[in-house]
């Protein structure tokens, strides 16, 4: 079956999250990176368009040149989807521009920055029929989707208590002072949005917990704090949580915790039995069953059931998460667009996308008014 055509815009030369885009688009050999708008400098654009055998003719100026130039080209020339790798300022428009344009739409999160923009783009996605994808990467590892399956098929019993924790210590110095680019952008509220490590990694947590448990936050409490002086946005935040089923728990998601990597910790407690995962241990999956015994699933062992198992590509005992998570999300996605079978909810889509808004902007209401606040 033919590739299917992609364009991207962001991820130009000196960017992070774009290559790690790049990566998962290849790994499964289902797409074509065809067109770009790579930077917002013209010649980073062609030096990054050449450095990756973008034809010249379609290393665009900006998002809107793209936009309207690959509408125009005959309907097997132009790309069919176009990756979004932009920071948070940058999603909406382009987004919206595209799906209009009859383009579908991978996007990076959060989704945007205002719970109105969000809204929009999910009746946008409704308007036109485009597939749109949200890559909250996480939900693509394997023993995520065990996890899963093992909370919503009722084998920890009743869930009771989630606690979901996303730790890293690179934003304990203020490294955006010094001009280190990934730092500038993200503490900076023209770009990030109205939250710093609450849309960076904090909406990381509250999609897993979502997506693994099968419940809904109904309301929270928050506390967004910034440590580092100086700083514009949060670099630290504690959310106590309530859940639809009567669950609670809370939510942690800081960037000072210094020596801290990626360390993302999922744990839910039900009423008989529980499950333990760690991002930077992600082969494994603790699950402590009614008899107070604690089991270690390991990927690709036979422990695992089938829709673990399909997101699985390396043999037992070599790790496999970050750019295998990514990499599912697009495999996924191409696997929708060709019409072939796949797992239930195998993506994030612009609904968790809305979702991940709200909880941010819930957040901010609550820690602005001291109280507990409705999601």
């Amino acid at each position: 079956m033919a590739r299917i055509r992609i364009g991207m815009i962001g991820g130009g030369q000196g960017a992070f999250i774009g290559a790690v885009h790049r990566i998962a688009l290849r790994m499964d050999d289902r797409f074509d990176l065809v067109a770009g708008c790579f930077s917002r400098d013209p010649d980073n654009t062609r030096a990054t368009a050449a450095e990756l055998g973008v034809d010249p003719s379609r290393a665009y100026a900006s998002w809107e040149e793209m936009a309207d130039k690959e509408a125009a080209l005959p309907a097997d020339e132009r790309i069919e989807v176009v990756s979004i790798v932009t920071p948070n300022h940058v999603h909406y428009g382009p987004a919206k521009r595209f799906m209009e344009k009859g383009f579908h739409v991978i996007c990076d999160k959060p989704l945007c920055t205002t719970v109105e923009d969000a809204e929009d783009l999910a009746r946008t996605v409704e308007s036109t029929g485009r597939i749109f994808a949200l890559t909250h990467n996480y939900t693509g590892y394997p023993m995520i989707r065990q996890a899963r399956e093992m909370v919503r098929s009722g084998e920890i019993g009743d869930v009771r208590k989630v606690f979901v924790e996303y730790l890293q210590g690179w934003l304990s110095e203020p490294l955006e002072a010094d001009g280190q680019k990934q730092a500038a952008w993200r503490t900076d509220p023209a770009q990030s949005g109205p939250v710093g490590a609450l849309g960076d990694i904090g909406t990381h947590a509250f999609n897993l917990l979502e997506h693994v448990t099968g419940l809904r936050v109904t309301d929270l409490y928050a506390v967004l704090r910034t440590f580092v002086e100086g700083r514009r946005l949060d670099d630290d935040d504690m959310v106590l949580i309530n859940l639809d089923n009567g669950a609670s728990g809370t939510l942690c998601s800081s960037q000072v915790c210094f020596g801290r990597e990626n360390d993302l910790h999922l744990r839910a407690f039900g009423t008989s039995g529980a499950i333990s995962w760690r991002q930077e241990h992600p082969n494994s999956l603790d699950v402590t069953g009614e008899n107070g015994a604690v089991t270690t699933l390991r990927t690709a062992t036979g422990a695992t059931g089938a829709a673990s198992t399909s997101l699985t590509r390396t043999p037992s005992g070599h790790p496999e998460g970050y750019l295998e998570g990514f990499a599912n999300i697009y495999a996924a996605f191409a696997r929708r667009l060709r019409g072939e079978d796949d797992l239930e909810d195998a993506y994030p889509t612009v609904h968790d996308g809305v979702r991940g808004v709200r909880f941010i902007s819930a957040c901010l209401a609550s820690s602005s008014a001291g109280a507990w606040t409705e999601l």
